[in-house]
């Protein structure tokens, strides 16, 4: 590992099917009031929500609820959110549901009493965090972003056609968090496909970049090979306990930072997908499968060597007779092959996207420049319209 980094998560998991019983415990070192975030009631339908009520109010907290959290949660709703945690002097904000609720809860932990506009300071110019930060913890009932065990937050401006990530510091990561696999079993397929792309997608991220021999490529790799092998268990059987909580695994391990460490990272079709969804508002899952074969042929050439290896280390694609370019070109397919097995979206075309609005898609990606190439725009174009 030729790279020199620092290392540290202080994000607390529990994990399993009792893991909310230790949410009392956790509640205790927190103040009185607690605004509880969440999506669009699937949890009152499922049951989760009065469990987290009950103990909320065992545990003799003030409640403050904000519900109706979006998939691509957006600065109105930010703002919004800032509004209750600010007039209701929240000492923990608690987030029920999946990545956006998480995202969500982080971004108004760091807004709600900032001084300046936070979507400008934040989002726009990517700075630091200068004031009270309300602590956060999760209880997760949708893997995919491991926002859980990370400090990202992604909100989108559809006024402005950009949909923005911003990876705080530390401070900013969930206290907790509490995964039990069975809470993400009422989750409809496609949502559930989505995630898992999600997941695969952090993992290739992180994985297509730099050429040493790098023990985070190797960790990467399993969790890949993990991840292939369980989504085709869960398809077949949506409450296999042993599937679903190892993508749950997988999902947090993809993107608590810790197989990043010692190398660059690309973030290419993350950047891509994201301005998609600005102006599609589709899943987000899905808009990363969209663009993500184009993306990764365009590529291919200029880290053939690392093409090489994802073929035969996480698909085990036959080498004989067979130039390195061949040998990753079917490393792709294999892929190709798996995602559409999942059922995923695999043009732009298919999520509302029109040639109108390519220029558009192509001017709002952030260009980012850790992977095998860092594109222009007439090459974002192209990935776009071979995507279509």
């Amino acid at each position: 590992m030729l790279g020199n980094f620092t290392y540290s998560n202080p994000t607390k998991l529990y994990f399993g099917k009792n893991a909310l019983d230790f949410l009392p415990e956790e509640l205790k070192k927190y103040g009185k009031n607690v605004m509880l975030c969440y999506g669009g009631g699937s949890i009152k339908k499922n049951g989760i929500y009065d469990q987290v009520i009950s103990l909320l109010q065992a545990g003799g907290k003030t409640v403050f609820e904000d519900g109706g959290v979006m998939p691509n949660p957006t600065i109105e709703k930010l703002y919004e959110g800032c509004n209750i945690a600010r007039e209701n002097k929240v000492d923990f904000i608690l987030a029920v549901g999946g990545g956006s609720v998480c995202d969500y809860a982080k971004a108004v932990s760091v807004s709600a009493y900032c001084s300046d506009d936070p979507w400008g300071k934040y989002y726009l110019r990517m700075e630091d965090v200068e004031n009270e930060i309300i602590p956060v913890g999760c209880v997760l009932t949708m893997v995919g972003t491991g926002s859980e065990m990370n400090s990202g937050a992604v909100i989108t401006n559809h006024a402005q056609k950009l949909k923005i990530g911003h990876v705080f510091g530390e401070n900013v990561f969930p206290k907790f968090a509490v995964l039990n696999p069975v809470f993400t079993y009422t989750l409809p397929r496609d949502q559930m496909v989505a995630g898992i792309y999600d997941i695969f997608n952090h993992i290739c991220e992180q994985y297509f970049s730099g050429e040493d021999d790098n023990t985070s490529d190797y960790i990467a790799e399993g969790l890949m090979k993990s991840l292939v092998h369980s989504s085709r268990i869960a398809l077949r059987n949506p409450t296999d306990y042993e599937a679903r909580s190892n993508i749950m695994w997988t999902a947090t391990w993809a993107l608590n930072t810790l197989i990043a460490k010692g190398k660059s990272t690309d973030w290419m079709v993350h950047m891509i997908g994201q301005s998609v969804g600005a102006y599609t508002n589709a899943t987000h899952g899905m808009t990363l499968s969209a663009v993500s074969m184009a993306y990764y042929r365009h590529i291919c050439p200029y880290g053939l060597s690392k093409f090489v290896r994802f073929a035969t280390h996480v698909w085990n694609v036959e080498t004989a007779n067979k130039t390195d370019e061949q040998i990753a070109t079917d490393g792709l397919s294999a892929m190709e092959r798996w995602m559409r097995e999942l059922g995923l979206v695999m043009n732009l075309s298919a999520l509302g996207v029109h040639e109108d609005m390519l220029n558009g898609i192509a001017s709002g990606t952030l260009m980012m420049n850790g992977g095998y190439k860092t594109l222009t725009k007439r090459e974002i174009l192209d990935i776009l319209r071979e995507s279509l």
